[in-house]
């Protein structure tokens, strides 16, 4: 005789212990309602009890309420035993002289919201573009922490490997901005930031946005739809930069070339400012090095000294040739007001910035 596997035996057991828990907390209530009876029946459904068993439970319990056969119909939909089935007919006799339960409520959706008029896009595009555009220049001179997380995966299946951490004191000052490196994987260092190797990034403080709505860009922007970012109302835009028209540079460091590129902009309902850009090469020649390219960048509001700034929070950029993935994760911390006298200390690398944080949560109300 075959013997059972010990995992599916144990697994079963282990069902049928929940059931009796189940089962038990059930029985402590004096009656159950019709809506707990179908939540009973649907989570056993769910974690596949045996059928005859969840009868014989079924027809131990008492209900404060009429069961009908509209609502065995919904539970045979979901699945439900011929034992099971048995048992709710003859429970539909025995609460018979019961009285009926509430009537359900449907949840109504809330009525979307109206996207606002082809004029008004075009106005707010406008101030966005002159928001862009003058970006840099609004800025303070100061001080803050980036920490480059780099991953490679040569599966093609996103399986990611931590290569190293670099950790780099990060100066803007009158619109330019200074890397130093201060650390390689939590360990200090004195070698320069820009010939470590691999992928890095630069640029990230107005250099993308200025690039996306300088006129030249000839960039046709479509209302997409509305979005929510860390809890803000967004409007969503999207729009393409043919290639004639692009300053986009994809490259493996031994050749490069400007790629076309399609854009999303989240834009602030409230402040109409950039909350978040992301980029997407298009028409890269399968013989190209580079067969995908793929940068965003997200902007969060914080504090320096006594005001309030949009900077970069997190950024990410992935690349593709053939199997092999890239990913770079661009983490910007600790900002402080810029002094000769301005001193941070790199005792460790920041933590990571969890992906919440950058992704688009479902819309506010």
């Amino acid at each position: 005789m075959r013997s059972r596997p010990q995992g599916l035996r144990n697994g079963w057991l282990s069902a049928l212990c929940i059931l009796n828990i189940f089962a038990s907390s059930l029985w402590a209530q004096t009656r159950l309602t019709v809506s707990q009876l179908y939540e009973f029946v649907q989570s056993s459904i769910q974690l596949k009890h045996p059928d005859k068993q969840v009868a014989t439970y079924l027809l131990k319990l008492k209900l404060s309420q009429r069961l009908d056969a509209r609502t065995i119909e919904e539970l045979q939909g979901l699945g439900i035993g011929p034992a099971t089935m048995e048992a709710l007919r003859k429970m539909v006799e025995m609460t018979a002289s019961l009285p009926a339960p509430p009537p359900k409520v449907e949840k109504v959706p809330p009525k979307p919201i109206d996207p606002p008029s082809i004029a008004e896009q075009k106005a707010i595009i406008e101030r966005v573009r002159e928001y862009a555009l003058n970006y840099s220049k609004s800025l303070p001179n100061f001080i803050c922490t980036e920490v480059t997380r780099r991953y490679y995966d040569d599966t093609g299946q996103e399986s990611w490997v931590n290569y190293d951490t670099l950790t780099t004191r990060l100066t803007y000052f009158e619109q330019k901005e200074k890397y130093e490196l201060i650390m390689i994987n939590n360990r200090s260092t004195t070698r320069n930031y820009h010939t470590v190797g691999g992928a890095i990034s630069s640029g990230d403080f107005g250099t993308m946005m200025h690039q996306i709505f300088e006129p030249n860009s000839q960039a046709a922007f479509a209302w997409l739809r509305w979005g929510t970012l860390r809890g803000k109302r967004t409007h969503v835009y999207a729009y393409h930069v043919p290639q004639a028209n692009s300053k986009w540079h994809v490259g493996d460091g031994k050749q490069d070339m400007i790629t076309a590129y399609r854009v999303l902009v989240y834009v602030d309902r409230d402040t109409e400012m950039i909350l978040k850009l992301t980029l997407d090469a298009e028409d890269v020649p399968r013989t190209f090095p580079i067969q995908d390219a793929k940068d965003s960048l997200d902007y969060d509001y914080t504090k320096i000294g006594d005001q309030q700034y949009l900077l970069p929070l997190k950024g990410e950029v992935r690349m593709r040739h053939d199997k092999t993935l890239t990913r770079n994760i661009n983490e910007f911390h600790l900002y402080h007001k810029y002094g000769t006298d301005t001193e941070i200390k790199f005792d460790t690398t920041p933590e990571a910035i969890s992906d919440d944080k950058t992704k688009e949560e479902p819309p506010v109300k």
